[in-house]
């Protein structure tokens, strides 16, 4: 499919940024036409072949007026609890500090609180709480160029030596340095996603984000400056923030999600609404812990749906 480049953040054009129309990453156009699509992860929709032709099959969503729907599948209930792993090197990099106070920062937060509009179907809500549970390192264990079934092994890797625990509400998140590619499309079809597996006997949810300074022009919104002076990290927190929300709503793919298979973030993917101007002179929308960050808004599921940054 034709791959569509990412418009970059600058002075005079902020807002061009709202054409970008895809996931956090994703950088192929929008599922089209009449046929209903389930999401993938990486931001588009692939054709729901079951429900397609299939008489009473397929999935039955609870349609909603908020332009999102339910599916059916579990949401991420209690606190979500966030794992790193730093794959590659990262050694020096002020991405560590930066990254971990997103991690710290995110759970009660006005912008996590979207979350909390989405619900199972017993009618039970994601909590505004998220912790930064542990974190590991992986000295390329796999390579410098990894495929998706190598993000599962370095995660069940990490599980089965004890370096991370097993955890049913856990988000792994493989967080690659600039010199390592992921082969499936990192920097042309997407700049992170997530999924989910049985690892070890647990359903496992966990999430690949590369390092946008391998490819500022695609995956970063202002690819000279940002917020904490380190391009790379500062696109790397949006995609974490959009991969993690997306994460608590639609965890196995199966709840929530529109009629093109975009999942929550995907629905607002490089929308960032209001800005200020950062000490550096960047743009940036919000501070978590004491830090400026330019995050990608979500969509709120009430009052009609819409994106923002606050709820």
């Amino acid at each position: 499919m034709k791959t569509r480049k990412i418009v970059t953040l600058s002075a005079v054009a902020i807002s061009l940024i709202l054409a970008a129309n895809a996931e956090a990453g994703s950088i192929r156009p929008q599922s089209e036409g009449d046929q209903d699509y389930v999401p993938t992860g990486k931001g588009w929709g692939e054709p729901d072949l079951q429900k397609k032709g299939a008489k009473g099959g397929g999935s039955r969503p609870r349609t909603t007026s908020n332009g999102i729907n339910y599916h059916g599948g579990p949401v991420m209930l209690g606190t979500t609890n966030v794992y790193y792993i730093w794959y590659g090197d990262w050694s020096s990099n002020s991405a560590v500090p930066i990254l971990n106070n997103l991690a710290l920062s995110l759970g009660g937060s006005p912008y996590f609180n979207i979350n909390t509009t989405y619900y199972d179907g017993s009618n039970r809500h994601v909590s505004n709480s998220v912790a930064q549970a542990a974190s590991t390192v992986d000295n390329y264990s796999r390579g410098t160029a990894i495929g998706d079934a190598d993000v599962r092994s370095i995660v069940t890797d990490a599980i089965s030596s004890g370096s991370l625990p097993k955890d049913p509400n856990g988000i792994y998140m493989v967080l690659t340095s600039a010199d390592v590619n992921e082969t499936s499309g990192f920097c042309t079809q997407y700049c992170g996603w997530h999924t989910h597996a049985s690892i070890l006997g647990i359903d496992t949810k966990y999430s690949f984000v590369g390092n946008a300074e391998r490819c500022p022009s695609a995956c970063a919104a202002q690819s000279s400056n940002s917020p904490n002076g380190n391009v790379g990290a500062d696109a790397m927190a949006s995609v974490i923030a959009h991969e993690v929300e997306e994460a608590v709503t639609d965890p196995d793919l199966n709840a929530w999600y529109d009629k093109r298979g975009y999942e929550n973030a995907d629905k607002c993917a490089w929308k960032f609404g209001a800005t200020y101007t950062a000490a550096n002179g960047s743009y940036a929308n919000m501070n978590l812990g004491g830090k400026d960050y330019l995050i990608q808004q979500n969509w709120v599921n009430a009052n009609g749906g819409y994106c923002d940054l606050i709820y």
